[in-house]
C-alpha cells in the first residue's frame, strides 16, 4: 500500500483550482526556490524522547544548534519553511502549485525532493492514501486546467504525455518499459535535453495516469537499510509535457515540462551498515549528489564550466539548476539528533541552491506545414504541349515567336540551380509550396528541390518556356487592345466629326447667346399637365448633352450647349420671396439655419437684428445685417427660392 497508495486516491477536496494563464510575456530571470520541509518524530525509533536538533521560528526560518558551541544556534532562511504539523495540502499550495500556470505558456517547471536517507522524500512527493503527496496532486490538477483550457471555442488544443524513468548506478532506465535498457542523454541544436527512446504514454484523466504510473512504480529499485525499510536505490524522474498547437492563424506551438524528481538520500554507510551491493548502491548516489553539489557551487561563483556532464543526474538537470525552468526544491530534515550531520549537510545544500539564476523562457515555434500552397493558373500547371492545346484557336492563328526572341528579363528569372541559403525566405516557401503542389499532381511533377542535374536542365527549360508564353499572352493582349482603341476612335470620328475637328480649324466667332430654361415647381408642373393643351419644359442631362425634350413632341431636340442660365418665373420668385421673408420675421435661430448660406453665427446675427431693428420689410434688408454682403445676398436668394417653392428644406452650408 505504501507508494502505490499514494497515487490510488487523492481527496478532492485537498485540490485547490489553479488560476488562468496571464499574458504571455518573456518573464524576467527566476531565482530557484526553497523549501525545507521538517517531518515528525517516528514512534519507535531510538532518539524518539530526546528534543529536537531543529526548530522552526518563523513560516520562512529555522534554527538549529551549532555543533562547533552548544551555546549558539546556527540560523537559515529561505522561501518556506514546514513544520511537524504541517500537511501535504500546506506544501503543495504553498510552493508547488503556483508553477503550474507557467506549463500553459510554454515554459518549464521542475519540482525536487532533497535530503538525506529517511527524511520524508517520497512521502512528500508520493504521499499515502490519506495524504496524496506532490505528485498525485500536481497530475490531478494539470489535468484539469488542460481540459478547461484546450475546451471546444478555446484558441489553443492542448495534450498532456508522461515519462517515468529511474537513474540507477549511474544508468537511465525507462520505467515505463523496463526491457528498453541504458538509454543515452543528448542535447538538441537548441540547449534542450532530450532522451531518445524514451516512453511516452498520452494521459486525458487522472485515471489514465494512474494504469501507467502505478506498474511503473514497482519498477523502481528499492532496498532495505538500517535506517529505511524501503529506501530508495536511484532517482526517480517523472516527466510530464504539455504539448499546446494553436487552432487558428499563425498556428503556433508551444511546449511545456514539468520534471517531478524524487532524489535518492546520501547516506553514511557507517550507521546503514551497507555491503555489497548496496554499498555500491550508495557510492553511485552519494556520487551523484556531490557532484550535483559541485554544479550549484559553479553556477554561484559564475565558473566558466558547470560540470553537468561529470553525472547522469545533473546533465538531466541541466535545465531545472541554471537552465530555463522554474524550479522548486524541497529540502527534507530530520528532527532526531542522530541524523544532525545529515540535517546540517541539507540545510548548507538548501541555503547555496536559492541563490542559482534561471532563465526562463517560452518553448513557442510555428508549424512549419502550414505554409498555403501558391495558387497558379491552369496555363503555368500544365506544360508547353499541354498549354498548347489549352490555348484558343484565336490563339493559334496568331501564333507565337521563336524562344530566341524571348526578352533578357527572362533570363534573368529565378533558377532552380540557386542555392537555397542565398534564396528570399519567402521565395523560398513559394518554392517548397510549388514542389509539395507538383507532388500532389502524381508522378508527372518533378520535384524542384533535390533533383539529379538532368531533370533540374529540363525544369529549367520547362521554365523558360512557360515565361515565354506569358510574353506571348502579354504581347497579343497588347495589340487587342490597340486595335480596340482604333475601333473606338473610327466610330467616334463618323458619328461626331465636329468633336474631332482640330481646334486651329475652327472659326472663331462672338460669344454665343446663353440658353435659358424655366424651372418650375412639380406642383406647377403636375397642375399644368392635367390640362391636354399644356407644353411642358424638362431639362434633363444625359452625359455631356442636354436634351430638352417636349412630353408633346416624338423627336428630342440635341442641344450641344454645356452652358445654361436659370431663368424663373415671376410668380415663384414672388412666392420664394414672400417665404423667406416670413421666415426671416418668425423664424428662431434654429429655423434660419435650414437655409442654405445661413450658418449658425449669420443665424445669431439675424436674431439680433431683428429685435433691435423690428422686423425685416423686404427680402434684401437682409443686407444690411453686419457680416451679409450684396454678393453673398445674391446667391443667397437663388439658392432658397427654388427649394422653398417647391417645398424643400435645405440644411446649411
Amino acid at each position: 500500500m505504501g507508494k502505490e497508495g499514494a497515487v490510488g486516491r487523492a481527496h478532492a477536496s485537498g485540490r485547490c483550482r489553479l488560476s488562468k494563464i496571464g499574458a504571455t510575456r518573456r518573464p524576467p530571470p527566476a531565482r530557484v526556490r526553497v523549501a525545507v520541509r521538517l517531518r515528525p518524530f517516528v514512534d519507535g525509533t531510538a532518539g524518539a524522547s530526546d528534543p529536537p536538533c531543529v526548530r522552526g521560528m518563523d513560516s520562512c526560518s529555522l534554527e538549529i544548534a551549532n555543533w562547533r558551541n552548544h551555546q549558539e544556534t546556527l540560523k537559515y532562511q529561505f522561501d518556506a519553511f514546514y513544520g511537524e504539523r504541517s500537511t501535504q495540502q500546506d506544501i503543495y499550495a504553498g510552493s508547488v502549485q503556483p508553477i503550474l500556470r507557467h506549463l500553459l505558456e510554454g515554459q518549464n517547471a521542475s519540482v525536487l525532493a532533497y535530503g538525506p536517507t529517511g527524511a520524508g522524500k517520497t512521502h512528500t512527493m508520493l504521499g499515502s492514501p490519506e495524504q496524496p503527496g506532490v505528485i498525485p496532486r500536481a497530475l490531478m490538477d494539470l489535468l484539469q486546467l488542460t481540459r478547461e483550457e484546450g475546451a471546444e471555442g478555446r484558441p489553443w488544443a492542448l495534450s498532456v504525455t508522461m515519462s517515468y524513468l529511474e537513474i540507477y548506478q549511474e544508468k537511465v532506465l525507462d520505467l515505463l518499459d523496463p526491457a528498453s535498457g541504458d538509454l543515452v542523454i543528448r542535447e538538441d541544436c537548441r540547449g534542450t535535453i532530450l532522451i531518445p527512446g524514451l516512453t511516452q504514454k498520452p494521459i486525458t484523466s487522472f485515471a489514465d495516469f494512474e494504469r501507467h504510473f502505478l506498474p511503473a512504480s514497482r519498477n523502481r529499485t528499492v532496498g532495505a537499510t538500517r535506517l529505511n525499510q524501503r529506501s530508495s536505490r536511484s532517482h526517480a524522474v517523472l516527466l510530464v509535457k504539455v504539448d499546446q498547437r494553436e487552432r487558428l492563424a499563425p498556428f503556433r506551438q508551444r511546449e511545456g515540462k514539468l520534471y517531478l524528481i524524487d532524489l535518492a538520500g546520501s547516506e553514511d554507510n557507517r550507521r546503514t551498515g551497507n555491503k555489497g551491493l548496496r554499498l555500491k548502491e550508495s557510492g553511485a548516489i552519494n556520487t551523484s549528489l556531490f557532484v550535483l553539489g559541485k554544479v550549484v557551487d559553479a553556477l554561484n561563483q559564475g565558473l566558466p564550466r558547470v560540470p553537468y556532464r561529470d553525472s547522469k543526474l545533473t546533465r538531466l538537470l541541466q535545465d531545472s539548476l541554471g537552465g530555463s525552468a522554474h524550479s522548486i526544491l524541497i529540502a527534507n530534515i530530520a528532527p532526531e539528533r542522530r541524523f544532525y550531520l545529515d540535517t546540517v549537510s541539507a540545510l548548507n545544500f538548501a541555503a547555496r541552491s536559492k541563490e542559482v539564476i534561471n532563465r526562463p523562457f517560452t518553448n513557442e515555434s510555428l508549424q512549419p506545414y502550414v505554409l498555403g500552397p501558391v495558387k497558379l493558373s491552369q496555363k503555368e500547371l500544365l506544360g508547353p504541349p499541354e498549354a498548347k492545346r489549352a490555348r484558343g484557336p484565336e490563339e493559334e492563328e496568331i501564333g507565337s515567336p521563336e524562344p530566341m526572341a524571348a526578352p533578357a528579363s527572362a533570363s534573368q528569372k529565378l533558377s532552380p540551380l540557386q542555392k537555397l541559403s542565398s534564396m528570399d525566405p519567402a521565395m523560398l516557401e513559394r518554392l517548397l509550396s510549388l514542389d509539395r503542389l507538383l507532388a500532389s499532381q502524381g508522378s508527372q511533377g518533378a520535384p524542384l528541390l533535390s533533383t539529379p542535374k538532368r531533370e533540374r536542365m529540363v525544369l529549367m527549360k520547362t521554365v523558360e518556356e512557360k515565361d515565354l508564353e506569358i510574353e506571348r499572352l502579354k504581347t497579343k493582349q497588347k495589340e487587342l487592345e490597340a486595335k480596340m482603341l482604333a475601333q473606338k476612335a473610327e466610330e467616334k470620328e463618323n458619328h461626331c466629326p465636329t468633336m474631332l475637328r482640330p481646334l486651329s480649324h475652327r472659326t472663331v466667332t462672338g460669344a454665343k447667346p446663353l440658353k435659358k430654361a424655366v424651372v418650375m415647381p412639380l406642383q406647377l408642373i403636375q397642375e399644368q399637365a392635367a390640362s391636354p393643351n399644356a407644353e411642358i419644359h424638362i431639362l434633363k442631362n444625359k452625359g455631356r448633352k442636354r436634351k430638352l425634350e417636349s412630353l408633346d413632341a416624338l423627336e428630342p431636340e440635341e442641344k450641344a450647349e454645356d452652358c445654361w442660365e436659370l431663368q424663373i418665373s415671376p410668380e415663384l420668385l414672388a412666392h420664394g420671396r414672400q417665404k423667406i421673408l416670413d421666415l426671416l420675421n418668425e423664424g428662431s435661430a434654429r429655423d434660419l439655419r435650414s437655409l442654405q448660406r445661413i450658418g449658425p453665427k449669420k443665424a445669431q446675427l439675424i436674431v439680433g437684428w431683428r429685435e433691435l431693428h423690428g422686423p425685416f420689410s423686404q427680402v434684401e434688408d437682409l443686407e444690411r445685417v453686419e457680416g451679409i454682403t450684396g454678393k453673398q445676398m445674391e446667391s443667397f436668394l437663388k439658392a432658397n427660392i427654388l427649394g422653398l417653392a417647391a417645398g424643400q428644406r435645405c440644411g446649411p452650408s
